[in-house]
Protein backbone atom coordinates (compact mmCIF):
# COMPACT_ATOMS: atom_id res chain seq x y z
CA UNK A 1 0.00 0.00 0.00
CA UNK A 2 1.09 3.35 -0.52
CA UNK A 3 3.00 5.37 2.39
CA UNK A 4 0.37 7.95 2.46
CA UNK A 5 -2.49 5.55 2.36
CA UNK A 6 -0.78 3.72 5.34
CA UNK A 7 -0.22 6.91 7.24
CA UNK A 8 -4.01 8.37 6.41
CA UNK A 9 -5.27 4.76 7.63
CA UNK A 10 -3.61 4.48 10.90
CA UNK A 11 -4.49 7.58 12.13
CA UNK A 12 -8.37 7.26 11.28
CA UNK A 13 -8.73 3.54 12.19
CA UNK A 14 -7.90 4.09 15.65
CA UNK A 15 -8.54 0.58 17.99
CA UNK A 16 -7.32 0.05 21.33
CA UNK A 17 -7.20 -3.12 23.63
CA UNK A 18 -10.14 -2.55 26.05
CA UNK A 19 -10.18 -3.29 29.64
CA UNK A 20 -12.49 -2.69 32.75
CA UNK A 21 -13.67 0.90 32.49
CA UNK A 22 -16.58 2.83 34.39
CA UNK A 23 -18.83 3.53 31.11
CA UNK A 24 -19.47 3.29 28.01
CA UNK A 25 -19.79 5.78 25.61
CA UNK A 26 -21.40 5.60 22.44
CA UNK A 27 -21.16 9.07 20.04
CA UNK A 28 -24.53 9.44 18.43
CA UNK A 29 -25.22 7.57 15.20
CA UNK A 30 -28.17 4.89 14.25
CA UNK A 31 -26.59 1.31 13.55
CA UNK A 32 -27.45 -1.76 15.50
CA UNK A 33 -23.90 -2.96 15.78
CA UNK A 34 -22.97 0.11 18.01
CA UNK A 35 -25.38 -1.22 20.60
CA UNK A 36 -24.55 -4.82 19.79
CA UNK A 37 -20.56 -4.10 20.68
CA UNK A 38 -21.98 -1.94 23.32
CA UNK A 39 -24.06 -4.70 25.27
CA UNK A 40 -21.31 -7.22 24.55
CA UNK A 41 -19.46 -4.75 26.77
CA UNK A 42 -21.78 -4.53 29.23
CA UNK A 43 -22.44 -7.66 29.64
CA UNK A 44 -18.89 -9.65 29.65
CA UNK A 45 -18.80 -7.34 33.28
CA UNK A 46 -16.30 -4.61 31.66
CA UNK A 47 -18.69 -1.46 32.69
CA UNK A 48 -21.46 -0.99 34.57
CA UNK A 49 -22.91 1.92 33.09
CA UNK A 50 -23.81 3.02 28.89
CA UNK A 51 -24.79 6.71 27.62
CA UNK A 52 -25.55 6.58 23.78
CA UNK A 53 -25.72 9.70 23.06
CA UNK A 54 -27.47 11.43 20.47
CA UNK A 55 -30.66 13.61 19.54
CA UNK A 56 -33.05 13.96 16.62
CA UNK A 57 -31.52 11.84 13.39
CA UNK A 58 -33.56 11.58 9.61
CA UNK A 59 -32.71 7.84 9.19
CA UNK A 60 -35.40 7.02 12.63
CA UNK A 61 -38.31 9.24 12.33
CA UNK A 62 -39.24 9.98 15.69
CA UNK A 63 -36.78 8.48 17.82
CA UNK A 64 -33.78 10.42 18.85
CA UNK A 65 -30.38 8.47 18.33
CA UNK A 66 -30.43 8.07 22.19
CA UNK A 67 -33.95 6.33 22.44
CA UNK A 68 -33.63 3.97 19.17
CA UNK A 69 -30.00 3.01 20.86
CA UNK A 70 -31.23 2.30 24.18
CA UNK A 71 -34.40 0.37 23.02
CA UNK A 72 -31.77 -1.72 20.86
CA UNK A 73 -30.13 -2.24 24.07
CA UNK A 74 -32.72 -3.11 26.34
CA UNK A 75 -33.85 -5.63 23.91
CA UNK A 76 -30.23 -7.02 23.87
CA UNK A 77 -30.64 -7.34 28.16
CA UNK A 78 -29.24 -4.62 28.99
CA UNK A 79 -31.24 -3.13 32.11
CA UNK A 80 -33.07 0.14 31.35
CA UNK A 81 -30.94 1.41 35.13
CA UNK A 82 -27.91 0.97 33.85
CA UNK A 83 -28.60 3.65 31.12
CA UNK A 84 -27.54 7.66 31.43
CA UNK A 85 -29.66 9.64 29.17
CA UNK A 86 -28.04 12.19 26.36
CA UNK A 87 -30.63 12.91 24.22
CA UNK A 88 -29.86 16.47 22.48
CA UNK A 89 -26.51 16.58 20.63
CA UNK A 90 -26.54 16.88 17.07
CA UNK A 91 -22.92 16.32 15.96
CA UNK A 92 -19.82 14.96 17.45
CA UNK A 93 -18.10 17.96 19.61
CA UNK A 94 -22.12 18.30 21.12
CA UNK A 95 -22.01 14.30 21.82
CA UNK A 96 -19.21 14.35 24.03
CA UNK A 97 -19.69 17.94 25.90
CA UNK A 98 -23.37 16.99 26.21
CA UNK A 99 -22.41 13.58 27.62
CA UNK A 100 -19.58 14.77 30.14
CA UNK A 101 -22.70 17.09 31.52
CA UNK A 102 -24.65 13.74 31.74
CA UNK A 103 -22.03 12.15 33.69
CA UNK A 104 -21.41 15.35 35.82
CA UNK A 105 -24.94 15.55 37.01
CA UNK A 106 -25.48 11.73 37.48
CA UNK A 107 -22.62 12.04 39.55
CA UNK A 108 -20.61 9.32 38.31
CA UNK A 109 -17.30 9.13 38.96
CA UNK A 110 -15.21 8.35 35.64
CA UNK A 111 -11.54 7.41 35.50
CA UNK A 112 -11.51 5.16 32.10
CA UNK A 113 -14.00 4.97 29.44
CA UNK A 114 -14.25 2.72 26.35
CA UNK A 115 -15.64 4.57 23.34
CA UNK A 116 -17.95 2.06 20.98
CA UNK A 117 -18.73 3.66 17.82
CA UNK A 118 -18.22 3.83 13.91
CA UNK A 119 -14.42 2.66 12.56
CA UNK A 120 -13.85 5.51 10.48
CA UNK A 121 -14.95 8.09 13.36
CA UNK A 122 -12.73 6.43 15.86
CA UNK A 123 -10.25 8.79 15.72
CA UNK A 124 -12.36 11.90 15.24
CA UNK A 125 -14.41 11.11 18.38
CA UNK A 126 -11.40 9.72 19.97
CA UNK A 127 -9.76 13.40 20.18
CA UNK A 128 -13.10 14.78 20.24
CA UNK A 129 -13.88 12.71 23.95
CA UNK A 130 -10.54 13.46 25.42
CA UNK A 131 -10.45 16.78 24.31
CA UNK A 132 -14.00 17.74 26.38
CA UNK A 133 -13.79 15.25 29.40
CA UNK A 134 -11.07 16.10 32.10
CA UNK A 135 -7.50 15.00 30.23
CA UNK A 136 -6.67 12.29 33.30
CA UNK A 137 -9.90 9.98 31.80
CA UNK A 138 -8.54 7.30 30.17
CA UNK A 139 -10.27 6.53 26.96
CA UNK A 140 -10.28 3.05 24.86
CA UNK A 141 -11.68 2.90 21.38
CA UNK A 142 -13.64 -0.03 20.49
CA UNK A 143 -14.95 0.01 17.01
CA UNK A 144 -17.40 -1.68 15.06
CA UNK A 145 -17.91 -1.87 11.02
CA UNK A 146 -21.19 -0.39 10.24
CA UNK A 147 -23.64 -1.27 7.60
CA UNK A 148 -20.96 -0.14 4.37
CA UNK A 149 -18.35 -2.43 5.59
CA UNK A 150 -16.04 0.23 5.55
CA UNK A 151 -12.70 -0.96 6.93
CA UNK A 152 -9.10 -0.01 7.40
CA UNK A 153 -7.80 -2.97 4.70
CA UNK A 154 -10.78 -1.31 2.12
CA UNK A 155 -12.16 1.99 2.40
CA UNK A 156 -9.79 3.22 -0.52
CA UNK A 157 -11.10 0.61 -3.15
CA UNK A 158 -14.01 2.42 -3.82
CA UNK A 159 -15.41 6.48 -3.94
CA UNK A 160 -18.06 6.02 -0.57
CA UNK A 161 -15.29 4.70 1.86
CA UNK A 162 -12.69 7.30 0.39
CA UNK A 163 -15.30 10.01 0.84
CA UNK A 164 -16.03 8.78 3.97
CA UNK A 165 -12.43 8.69 5.46
CA UNK A 166 -11.14 11.70 3.68
CA UNK A 167 -14.52 13.48 5.07
CA UNK A 168 -13.01 12.40 8.18
CA UNK A 169 -9.52 14.03 7.99
CA UNK A 170 -11.16 17.26 7.16
CA UNK A 171 -13.57 17.08 10.01
CA UNK A 172 -10.93 16.65 11.99
CA UNK A 173 -9.22 19.89 10.76
CA UNK A 174 -12.17 21.87 11.20
CA UNK A 175 -12.82 21.37 14.60
CA UNK A 176 -9.07 21.17 15.88
CA UNK A 177 -6.83 23.58 13.74
CA UNK A 178 -8.49 26.75 15.49
CA UNK A 179 -7.25 25.41 18.86
CA UNK A 180 -3.98 24.07 17.67
CA UNK A 181 -2.14 27.20 19.77
CA UNK A 182 -4.42 26.79 22.58
CA UNK A 183 -3.26 22.87 22.98
CA UNK A 184 0.15 23.82 22.89
CA UNK A 185 -0.06 26.04 25.99
CA UNK A 186 -1.56 23.24 28.14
Amino acid sequence: MNHSLTAITEFIFLETPISRADIILIPGSHPQQLMVRAAEIYHSGLAPVLLPSGGTNPHLSTLTEWEHLKNLGIALGVPEQAFLKEDKAQNTLENAQLSWRAIVEAGIEVHTAILVCKAFHARRAHMTYSSIFPSQIQFMVSPIQNERNIRKDNWYTNKIGISIVMGEVEKIGKYFGPYIEQMLET
